[in-house]
């Protein structure tokens, strides 16, 4: 199958650039490289489609647990999105204040009185993490709200099934029930549908369901949290379609505009749309290792790969840039890491003949859910690198063995 991306031409160098700048300094590869000038390009296209509006964006901090992005955020007064204790330490640690961390995800019950503080906002996310939190909600004057589990809420492998996450319809009256007795007001309600959805038609049928809640139970929520979800650009899913060829910025900000008729009581809408936001932020670079080559086909073997550094090429296909770049005639090319899994497999499509043992390779769109999926599989973890002004500095080096 043969691959078109789209991406600016001036994309394409920037990140060379930044390549050539990190293998001068003398940093090994596998590494990641992550900038911040594509995440302010990020937020300059989300002040441009929905300035207008009454629309807060919420870091997620599970998407890109950097922290220099994390310290960059912070220092804009942003606010940041958390499921986990680990995450919210981490906010914290940042200098992010409790009136800018929402902390969402199942079974917060567990971990949060261990570490709450007064002021914070929280979606609670079942019965059982209601009543168990409740008081201490009351106690430290926590702005609550309530995820829904809406019906365009499933299991992308099995559609059939819906995800784990957030209250049915018939929980709902359960949990307000709970809440009044200590008199929670419900200011949020809350959904999140999965990562990649198409377009808007989906956050529209998600939304109206959020409306029937609204009106069967009497509720008049001051925010409506549509969680995340927007696609990334330059990123190919199953069966060769871009994820966002039917997604549109100006046509969502058009059903937010008519969400804040439905709701008279909303002040503001809450978006926590990470993938989409740092995709874009980040590169992977591995060096080829070795090459086999048959007829038709050939392997090139290199020392990063999906196994320990880019699971998402299980389900998706990135833009790979060779360094040197290569051109010339074509031949169908596996980019395999080095563990021993035949599940290492990168990318596989036509590429440049004239690729060689010890060229870089550059996999695009590493800004999401690539650092909190690494693994240590027969390797260590890869080098960190950030990308900010003028300096390229080491956050993390590459993991060696230290026998300790």
């Amino acid at each position: 199958m043969s691959l078109r991306f789209h991406h600016p031409p001036a994309t394409l160098r920037f990140w060379r650039s930044l390549a050539k700048e990190a293998l001068q300094a003398g940093h090994p590869t596998p590494c990641y490289i992550f900038s911040v000038e594509p995440l302010k390009e990020a937020l300059g296209e989300l002040d441009s489609a929905f300035g207008h509006l009454p629309i807060r964006h919420w870091l997620s901090g599970k998407t890109q647990p950097l922290r220099p992005m994390w310290q960059w955020w912070q220092k804009l007064g942003r606010p940041i999105e958390v499921v986990s204790e680990f995450e919210f330490r981490a906010a914290f640690a940042e200098g992010f204040t409790a009136e800018r961390i929402l902390v969402n995800g199942p079974a917060k019950h567990r971990w949060l009185p261990s570490c709450a503080v007064e002021g914070l906002w929280v979606n609670f996310d079942s019965v059982n993490e209601v009543k168990a939190l409740a008081p201490l909600a009351k106690k430290l004057k926590w702005r609550v709200g309530l995820r829904l589990r809406t019906d365009e809420e499933y299991d992308p492998e099995a559609p059939e099934f819906p995800t784990q996450f957030g209250l049915g319809t018939e929980e709902v009256g359960e949990a307000l029930r709970t809440l009044k007795r200590y008199k929670l007001p419900v200011e949020v309600l809350h959904f999140h549908l999965r990562t990649n959805v198409a377009g808007v038609a989906n956050y529209r049928k998600a939304l109206a369901e959020v409306r029937a809640v609204c009106a069967q139970y009497a509720l008049s929520p001051r925010y409506i949290d549509c969680g995340g979800g927007f696609p990334p650009e330059h990123v190919i899913g199953f069966g060769g379609k871009f994820v966002d060829e039917n997604f549109s910025l100006r046509e969502m900000a058009k059903l937010y505009a008519e969400v804040l008729k439905w709701f008279s009581s909303c002040e503001e809408i809450w978006l926590e749309n990470g993938r989409w936001f740092s995709a874009r932020s980040g590169t992977m670079m591995v060096t080829v290792l070795d090459e086999k080559t048959g007829k038709a086909h050939r392997n090139l073997i290199c020392d990063g790969g999906r196994t320990m550094n880019a699971l998402v090429s299980n389900w998706e296909a990135h833009e790979l840039l060779s360094l040197p770049e290569r051109k010339g005639r074509k031949i169908m090319t596996t980019v395999n890491g080095p563990t021993c899994m035949a599940f290492d497999k990168l990318a596989r499509r036509p590429m440049p003949e004239s690729i060689r043992v010890g060229d870089r390779l550059l996999w695009l769109e590493a800004g999401a859910y690539h650092l909190p999926w690494e693994t240590r599989f027969s390797h260590g973890l890869a080098g960190v690198l950030w990308h900010e002004g003028e300096k390229l500095i080491q956050v993390r080096a590459k993991e060696r063995f230290t026998g300790r």
